[in-house]
């Protein structure tokens, strides 16, 4: 049975055989793990010296540059250990800023004094496929005693739902029960170390209200998540649940708990409370709420009613599945202007760029359109097609050993490019998104210029202007002026449902209302999905 020394200070047994990734991620090494072990993203990155030229897959020698490969660096979901090894983990825990605000209206939290709750608190708790954010709540005046958050511990299974389903089909031996222990104890670690700064006992906590799409719910109370993943997506677990924390290992033992109940397979609780908190069925009008993330998630209310479809947007637009892509950390381009004087860049916490997140891949390519070096069709212009003397031809570069073009944005000490199959993946997640919006008005009558209102709600759409959502062509130009942010309405959401059982019967109601559109199943979808692939003139 073969041992592999990880960083020089720890040895692992392994079964002969075993994938590596699986052999680090189950030991608990931070790895860059995007796509789930599958060999498509190209980040699980590690090092193993003295590796030959002849051990390298295909699919490595896809991803990695012949310096990379020199200097032994190899992809683990690629390694299967079958001697001794010797391996350097390369992926490195940033600081990564977590969105804990949002919409919340009087009328969702208002509710009676009750001097029988004056020591007792509750947990509001928005649990994302990137992010859990938690409040602690004081039940008896609704306010706020504490904020944590964390990167979703599951993202060493994947950064995706679909992945993290998949490594629950493929381990059924353990994998379920791995993906409810990292999400709990992250829950866990959360919750304990806002009573240690307020100095509480743990048990004052008697309630915990869960806001999450309906894979992180199932993967929390340990529910089979694998049928979500393939047709005809039905739900194991189908309304509201309710259950005590300690039934699935969440400290305090005692305390209720509570997760707000989805509409469909891909419009979850958090969508729920989304459309709870903002009002959608009170608001007149026509009025669009958009989620979006790795899964685009929309809702349409005209004049209270409600309609919804969910897009499988796919993680480019959080910064994954893009050659130099990152999560929206320090380190991380944001924002990108190209002037005549050259391209300028915004990374987050100062200093040279390491890699590009969503909003800044976003930017890049509304720059690239305005100044033509990109084509609507998504390809960049050849340089030789430049006239001389055009500073265009300084960023714009072309690979002499295949021809393909890309755009670099900076060159030391970390060269960060723009590629050609970097437009693709965003087209496709702008594409699946906009063609989603589309037939859901179209279905409803509508077209853009009739609606009175854009929410745009989540984490990662927080940090996108106006300019760069129409620019790029996820929203409709007509649409420009009337887009505004409302923050993370899925953890507001779990507030209101925290302090009001009210609430909560109303969000149950307002679960069942919502209508649902499968957008597989609509005829014209991928005729429109095609006609969305193109960027906006």
């Amino acid at each position: 049975m073969p041992f592999v020394k990880v960083n020089g200070t720890h040895t692992l047994e392994c079964a002969s055989g075993l994938n590596l990734m699986t052999l680090l991620v189950r030991s608990g090494y931070e790895l860059n793990n995007a796509c789930g072990g599958r060999g498509v993203c190209g980040k699980c990155k590690v090092r193993i010296p003295n590796t030959s030229e002849s051990e390298f897959s295909k699919t490595e020698k896809m991803f990695l540059t012949p310096e990379e490969q020199r200097q032994g660096i190899r992809l683990a979901c690629m390694v299967r250990v079958r001697q001794d090894l010797e391996v350097e983990t390369l992926s490195r825990e940033k600081e990564y800023a977590v969105l804990a605000e949002g919409h919340l209206p009087e009328w969702a939290t208002e509710q009676s004094k009750d001097p029988a709750k004056s020591g007792e608190y509750g947990i509001a708790a928005d649990v994302g496929t990137t992010t859990v954010v938690c409040r602690l709540i004081h039940l008896e005046t609704g306010k706020t005693a504490d904020t944590a958050a964390s990167v979703n511990d599951q993202k060493k299974f994947g950064l995706d739902v679909l992945s993290r389903i998949s490594y629950e089909q493929d381990h059924p031996e353990f994998g379920r029960k791995e993906l409810q222990d990292a999400i709990v104890g992250n829950l866990n670690r959360l919750i304990e170390g806002m009573c240690r700064r307020q100095e509480l006992f743990p048990e004052s906590i008697r309630r915990i209200a869960i806001s999450g799409n309906c894979t992180m719910v199932h993967m929390l109370l340990g529910a089979d998540a694998v049928p979500l993943g393939k047709a005809p997506f039905i739900p194991v677990l189908k309304g509201a649940q309710r259950c005590f924390a300690g039934e699935i290992g969440l400290k305090p033992e005692g305390a209720e708990l509570y997760c707000i109940p989805a509409v469909s397979a891909y419009i979850g609780g958090d969508i729920v409370a989304g459309a709870y908190i903002c009002g959608l069925k009170k608001l007149p009008g026509n009025v669009l709420f958009v989620d979006i993330g790795t899964n685009g998630e929309i809702v349409l209310a005209q004049d209270g009613e409600m309609n919804s479809c969910s897009c499988a947007a796919g993680p480019a637009l959080e910064g994954m599945n893009i050659q130099q892509g990152m999560r929206g950390e320090t380190g991380a381009i944001e924002d990108v202007e190209i002037r005549p004087d050259g391209i300028h860049l915004k990374v987050i916490g100062g200093g040279p760029a390491e890699g590009i997140c969503g909003s800044g891949i976003l930017a890049g390519i509304k720059e690239l359109l305005r100044c033509g070096v990109l084509r609507k069709s998504g390809v960049f212009v050849h340089p030789d097609r430049l006239p001389e003397g055009d500073e265009r031809k300084e960023y714009l570069q072309v690979n002499p050993e295949d021809g393909t073009r890309s755009v670099r944005l900076q060159e030391n000490p970390v060269p960060v490019n723009i590629t050609q199959k970097d437009i693709r993946q965003v087209q496709l997640a702008k594409g699946a998104i906009r063609s989603g919006i589309e037939i859901l008005l179209e279905n409803n009558g509508l077209d853009p210029s009739m609606l009175d209102e854009v929410m745009i709600a989540g984490q990662f759409g927080s940090h996108l202007p106006q300019e760069d959502l129409t620019g790029v062509g996820i929203l409709p130009e007509e649409v420009r002026e009337r887009i505004h942010y409302v923050g993370n309405t899925a953890l507001t959401g779990a507030v209101a449902a925290l302090l009001s059982e009210g609430v909560r019967r109303e969000m149950e109601a307002l679960a069942k209302e919502i209508g649902y559109t499968e957008l597989g199943e609509t005829p014209e979808y991928e005729y429109r999905l095609a006609e969305w692939l193109e960027f906006p003139k």
